[in-house]
């Protein structure tokens, strides 16, 4: 995949913003963006809050939040269990390589 960088468009309240990005990680960003869009608009649309640097700290707090209270299973944290699933796929792919070898 290529590593380079681009300039992103993107809208998130409304308001435009220029960002630059690795080709690579382009969909994630536009999730993220998407997501974060959609937190903001709900937090505006309650009513609550009307300046948009209020707005967009209260989402940032919300989706922290979410971040840091994520729990798989019996209370594993999605970032170990991320790093236990890629430590399985590597030694997967090393089991694999080693029986292309035998045949």
């Amino acid at each position: 995949m290529s590593n380079t960088t681009k300039t992103l468009e993107i809208k998130i309240l409304d308001r435009e913003l220029r960002i630059a990005c690795p080709e690579d990680e382009r969909g994630e960003l536009l999730d993220a963006v998407a997501y974060l869009d959609k937190r903001m608009r709900e937090i505006r649309d309650a009513g609550k809050i009307a300046s948009v640097e209020r707005i967009a700290l209260m989402a940032a707090l919300n989706i922290t939040h979410e971040l840091l209270t994520t729990k798989v299973g019996r209370g594993v944290d999605l970032s170990d269990f991320k790093r236990r699933m890629n430590a399985m796929q590597t030694a997967i792919d090393q089991a694999l390589a080693e029986q292309d070898t035998l045949f």
